[in-house]
Protein backbone atom coordinates (compact mmCIF):
# COMPACT_ATOMS: atom_id res chain seq x y z
CA UNK A 1 0.00 0.00 0.00
CA UNK A 2 1.07 3.53 -0.37
CA UNK A 3 2.71 5.02 2.27
CA UNK A 4 1.72 8.20 4.44
CA UNK A 5 4.05 11.22 3.44
CA UNK A 6 4.87 14.17 5.65
CA UNK A 7 5.17 17.70 3.77
CA UNK A 8 8.72 17.71 2.63
CA UNK A 9 8.67 14.42 1.37
CA UNK A 10 5.53 15.35 -0.66
CA UNK A 11 6.69 18.67 -1.69
CA UNK A 12 10.59 18.95 -1.34
CA UNK A 13 12.02 15.38 -1.54
CA UNK A 14 10.90 14.51 -5.06
CA UNK A 15 12.06 17.39 -6.79
CA UNK A 16 15.44 17.22 -4.59
CA UNK A 17 16.19 13.43 -5.75
CA UNK A 18 15.46 14.26 -9.41
CA UNK A 19 17.80 16.59 -9.08
CA UNK A 20 20.40 14.81 -7.05
CA UNK A 21 19.62 11.27 -9.44
CA UNK A 22 19.62 12.92 -12.62
CA UNK A 23 23.05 14.26 -12.40
CA UNK A 24 25.46 13.42 -15.47
CA UNK A 25 28.15 10.54 -13.50
CA UNK A 26 24.60 8.58 -12.38
CA UNK A 27 23.00 9.01 -15.95
CA UNK A 28 26.15 7.51 -17.87
CA UNK A 29 25.48 4.59 -15.11
CA UNK A 30 21.63 4.36 -16.12
CA UNK A 31 23.19 4.15 -19.53
CA UNK A 32 24.98 1.14 -19.02
CA UNK A 33 22.01 -0.75 -17.86
CA UNK A 34 19.03 0.10 -18.10
CA UNK A 35 19.20 -0.96 -22.18
CA UNK A 36 19.54 -4.11 -21.18
CA UNK A 37 15.77 -4.55 -19.69
CA UNK A 38 13.82 -6.98 -22.45
CA UNK A 39 10.19 -8.38 -22.68
CA UNK A 40 8.11 -8.01 -19.70
CA UNK A 41 9.69 -5.53 -17.30
CA UNK A 42 9.32 -4.65 -13.78
CA UNK A 43 11.04 -1.70 -12.69
CA UNK A 44 10.92 -1.10 -8.65
CA UNK A 45 11.79 2.39 -7.44
CA UNK A 46 10.70 4.09 -10.70
CA UNK A 47 11.04 7.27 -8.52
CA UNK A 48 10.35 10.38 -10.89
CA UNK A 49 10.92 8.19 -13.96
CA UNK A 50 14.61 8.97 -14.90
CA UNK A 51 15.36 5.22 -16.18
CA UNK A 52 12.48 5.91 -18.80
CA UNK A 53 14.70 7.40 -21.53
CA UNK A 54 16.91 4.56 -21.20
CA UNK A 55 15.26 1.70 -22.20
CA UNK A 56 15.19 0.04 -25.66
CA UNK A 57 11.90 0.60 -26.88
CA UNK A 58 12.66 -2.23 -29.61
CA UNK A 59 13.04 -4.89 -26.89
CA UNK A 60 10.48 -4.39 -24.10
CA UNK A 61 6.80 -5.13 -24.36
CA UNK A 62 5.43 -3.50 -21.32
CA UNK A 63 6.72 -1.81 -17.89
CA UNK A 64 4.98 -2.58 -14.28
CA UNK A 65 6.54 0.57 -12.54
CA UNK A 66 6.41 -0.09 -8.54
CA UNK A 67 6.83 3.34 -7.07
CA UNK A 68 5.29 3.84 -3.03
CA UNK A 69 5.43 7.57 -3.08
CA UNK A 70 2.73 9.34 -4.50
CA UNK A 71 4.72 12.39 -4.41
CA UNK A 72 7.13 10.80 -7.31
CA UNK A 73 4.49 10.12 -9.13
CA UNK A 74 3.56 13.84 -10.58
CA UNK A 75 7.49 13.67 -12.07
CA UNK A 76 6.65 9.86 -13.18
CA UNK A 77 3.98 10.83 -15.22
CA UNK A 78 5.22 13.61 -16.95
CA UNK A 79 8.01 11.46 -18.13
CA UNK A 80 5.71 8.35 -19.09
CA UNK A 81 3.47 10.47 -20.94
CA UNK A 82 6.61 11.08 -23.44
CA UNK A 83 8.36 7.85 -23.25
CA UNK A 84 7.09 5.93 -26.17
CA UNK A 85 6.68 2.65 -23.68
CA UNK A 86 3.43 1.30 -22.01
CA UNK A 87 3.83 1.72 -18.37
CA UNK A 88 1.84 1.01 -15.43
CA UNK A 89 2.55 3.01 -12.49
CA UNK A 90 1.67 1.25 -8.84
CA UNK A 91 2.04 2.78 -5.54
CA UNK A 92 2.99 0.34 -3.48
CA UNK A 93 5.78 -1.07 -1.77
CA UNK A 94 8.89 -3.14 -2.91
CA UNK A 95 8.00 -6.15 -0.34
CA UNK A 96 4.28 -6.50 -2.01
CA UNK A 97 4.61 -6.66 -5.41
CA UNK A 98 1.32 -7.24 -7.02
CA UNK A 99 2.43 -9.67 -9.88
CA UNK A 100 1.67 -13.68 -10.55
CA UNK A 101 4.71 -15.47 -9.93
CA UNK A 102 7.48 -15.89 -13.10
CA UNK A 103 5.61 -13.41 -14.64
CA UNK A 104 8.43 -11.00 -15.62
CA UNK A 105 11.25 -11.32 -18.04
CA UNK A 106 13.36 -8.22 -16.82
CA UNK A 107 13.55 -6.85 -13.08
CA UNK A 108 15.69 -3.30 -12.71
CA UNK A 109 16.36 -1.42 -9.71
CA UNK A 110 18.52 1.52 -9.71
CA UNK A 111 19.34 3.96 -6.93
CA UNK A 112 16.38 2.12 -4.82
CA UNK A 113 17.50 -0.61 -2.33
CA UNK A 114 19.35 1.95 -0.44
CA UNK A 115 15.58 2.86 0.96
CA UNK A 116 13.52 -0.11 0.72
CA UNK A 117 12.46 -0.68 4.66
CA UNK A 118 13.45 -4.58 3.81
CA UNK A 119 15.45 -4.95 1.06
CA UNK A 120 15.90 -8.58 1.36
CA UNK A 121 12.27 -9.03 1.59
CA UNK A 122 11.92 -6.76 -1.74
CA UNK A 123 14.52 -8.79 -3.01
CA UNK A 124 12.62 -12.44 -2.48
CA UNK A 125 9.33 -10.46 -4.21
CA UNK A 126 11.39 -9.56 -7.25
CA UNK A 127 13.04 -12.99 -7.47
CA UNK A 128 9.75 -14.76 -6.88
CA UNK A 129 7.93 -12.61 -9.87
CA UNK A 130 10.68 -12.98 -12.20
CA UNK A 131 10.01 -15.90 -14.46
CA UNK A 132 13.02 -19.18 -15.54
CA UNK A 133 16.01 -17.26 -17.16
CA UNK A 134 15.23 -13.88 -16.28
CA UNK A 135 17.55 -11.39 -14.95
CA UNK A 136 17.60 -8.72 -11.86
CA UNK A 137 19.45 -5.68 -13.52
CA UNK A 138 20.79 -3.44 -10.97
CA UNK A 139 22.57 -0.22 -10.38
CA UNK A 140 23.08 0.97 -7.06
CA UNK A 141 25.59 2.60 -4.62
CA UNK A 142 26.40 1.00 -0.91
CA UNK A 143 28.91 0.11 0.95
CA UNK A 144 32.24 0.90 0.26
CA UNK A 145 35.59 -1.03 0.07
CA UNK A 146 37.73 1.26 2.34
CA UNK A 147 37.36 0.84 6.09
CA UNK A 148 37.45 4.70 6.31
CA UNK A 149 34.80 5.55 3.96
CA UNK A 150 32.96 3.30 5.55
CA UNK A 151 33.43 4.59 9.02
CA UNK A 152 31.74 7.70 7.63
CA UNK A 153 28.99 6.03 5.71
CA UNK A 154 28.07 4.17 9.28
CA UNK A 155 28.61 7.63 11.05
CA UNK A 156 26.13 9.68 8.79
CA UNK A 157 23.82 7.17 7.53
CA UNK A 158 21.20 7.62 10.20
CA UNK A 159 21.10 11.68 9.52
CA UNK A 160 21.28 11.80 6.19
CA UNK A 161 18.33 8.73 6.06
CA UNK A 162 16.10 11.95 7.95
CA UNK A 163 16.79 14.19 5.05
CA UNK A 164 16.80 12.00 1.76
CA UNK A 165 13.97 9.56 2.20
CA UNK A 166 15.38 6.57 4.29
CA UNK A 167 18.31 6.00 1.90
CA UNK A 168 21.29 4.04 3.94
CA UNK A 169 24.41 4.61 2.99
CA UNK A 170 25.83 1.83 4.06
CA UNK A 171 23.91 -1.47 2.39
CA UNK A 172 26.10 -4.29 1.10
CA UNK A 173 24.56 -5.02 -2.22
CA UNK A 174 25.72 -8.27 -2.89
CA UNK A 175 25.32 -9.71 0.39
CA UNK A 176 21.42 -8.55 -0.02
CA UNK A 177 21.57 -10.36 -3.19
CA UNK A 178 22.89 -13.20 -2.14
CA UNK A 179 20.53 -13.50 1.13
CA UNK A 180 17.39 -13.25 -0.73
CA UNK A 181 18.69 -16.01 -3.41
CA UNK A 182 20.13 -14.02 -6.28
CA UNK A 183 23.70 -14.93 -7.51
CA UNK A 184 25.49 -12.19 -9.73
CA UNK A 185 26.19 -13.43 -12.91
CA UNK A 186 28.53 -10.23 -13.36
CA UNK A 187 29.56 -7.28 -10.87
CA UNK A 188 31.13 -3.99 -11.67
CA UNK A 189 32.08 -1.81 -8.94
CA UNK A 190 33.73 1.92 -8.39
CA UNK A 191 33.27 5.14 -7.26
CA UNK A 192 31.60 7.89 -9.03
CA UNK A 193 32.71 11.34 -8.70
CA UNK A 194 31.68 13.16 -5.69
CA UNK A 195 31.84 12.62 -1.91
CA UNK A 196 33.39 8.64 -1.61
CA UNK A 197 30.60 8.10 1.00
CA UNK A 198 27.91 8.45 -1.38
CA UNK A 199 29.23 7.27 -4.34
CA UNK A 200 30.68 3.96 -4.52
CA UNK A 201 28.32 1.74 -6.90
CA UNK A 202 27.27 -1.58 -7.93
CA UNK A 203 26.26 -2.29 -11.26
CA UNK A 204 25.46 -5.81 -13.27
CA UNK A 205 23.18 -8.59 -13.31
CA UNK A 206 21.66 -11.56 -11.27
CA UNK A 207 19.86 -14.52 -11.75
CA UNK A 208 17.79 -16.37 -9.09
CA UNK A 209 19.92 -19.47 -7.94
Amino acid sequence: MAVSESWYARHVLPYATDLACGSRFVRRQREKVVPRAHGRVLEVGIGTGLNLAHYDRAKVEKIVAVEPSLAMHRLARKRIARAGLEVELVGVSAETIPLRDASVDSVLVTYSLCTIAHPVAALEEMRRVLAPGGRLIFCEHGRAPDEGVRRWQDRVTPYWMKIAGGCHLNRDIPALLREAGFECLDLETGYLPGPRMLTYNYWGEAAAR
